[in-house]
């Protein structure tokens, strides 16, 4: 089992400069790019305490909207629209707690993912949600991220998983709908929603949110 920093090192080589040196202080030109054209990103963030002292896990959320729905005002800065979702604000909640905060984006077609490492404040005045005013869905709030570090992710992950090849993609129907899935994992007797039946569900709820408040 390995325990130290040093038996760890021991059984990998020093990293390159390149690997080092790539990291930025904040968004360059080339990052601010990226999460303009990026249309999803996971956010990872951590509660109070740790899990030995009965805190919080860490936790890792999805996010999504069109291409750029994460603004870059400037290169210290990140605004990440709160969507609505099933209000169980696990992220919102460790933000308050710890707000420290790491962003991985991704891009369909693109092999590299983006690291943005930070800080984060939930901003709820109308100077942060009027920026988001013309979206989909006008958000309650708005995560301000301090940026702190950012660097860009070798494509090697993507290219082993092939994750955007279209023969490498799994048919929806190898497994249960979400809803089986979690009656069974809840031990329900009533009868589940279908996943068509879901996903028109879903498809009513984005088209409302596209209708002017």
């Amino acid at each position: 089992m390995i325990e130290t920093l040093q038996q760890l090192r021991s059984i990998y080589a020093e990293p390159a400069e390149r690997a080092l040196r790539k990291q930025q202080p904040g968004l360059d030109v080339h990052c601010q790019r990226f999460i303009a054209l990026s249309p999803f990103c996971v956010v990872a963030s951590a509660g109070a305490g740790s899990a030995a002292q009965g805190g919080a896990l860490l936790d890792a959320s999805p996010r999504g909207g069109a291409p750029g729905f994460i603004k870059a005002p400037d290169a210290h800065t990140l605004l990440l629209p709160d969507a609505g979702g099933n209000n169980r604000l696990d992220t919102l909640t460790n933000l308050l707690a710890d707000p420290r905060i790491g962003l991985l984006f991704m891009t369909p077609g693109v092999d590299e993912t983006l690291r943005v490492n930070g800080t984060a404040r939930l901003r709820d005045e109308a100077a942060f949600t009027d920026l988001f005013a013309a979206e989909r869905q006008r958000p309650r709030l708005v995560i301000e991220v301090r940026v702190a570090e950012a660097y860009l992710h070798c494509s090697k992950a993507f290219m082993r998983s092939r994750l955007w090849q279209a023969d490498a993609q799994v048919d929806r129907s190898v497994l249960p709908s979400m809803n089986q899935m979690i009656h069974d994992q809840m031990g329900l007797a009533t009868e589940p929603e279908t996943h068509a039946a879901m996903m028109q569900r879903y498809r009513a709820q984005l088209e409302q949110e596209q209708r002017p408040a």
